[in-house]
């Protein structure tokens, strides 16, 4: 059986599946990921945080999701 609706992408480095018309925004939730304490970066680009459930993810994206650390 072939997996016509799931596409691969690279998060942090590991690969994923996920649904076709999958946003970064679903990943962000997916992941559980604290959005106002990180920075994402969709194939070497920063993403505006405010257009997250406007971009949706294509095949071999990838994906680097920064947590910022506080400390002194």
């Amino acid at each position: 059986m072939k997996k016509k609706n799931k596409i691969k992408i690279v998060v942090n480095g590991k690969h994923l599946s996920v649904k076709i018309k999958f946003s970064l925004k679903n990943l962000i939730e997916k992941l559980k990921t604290p959005i106002n304490k990180v920075a994402i970066e969709l194939n070497e680009e920063i993403i505006d945080k405010k257009k997250l459930s406007k971009i949706f993810l294509k095949n071999k994206d990838k994906i680097e999701i920064v947590h910022f650390i506080g400390g002194g």
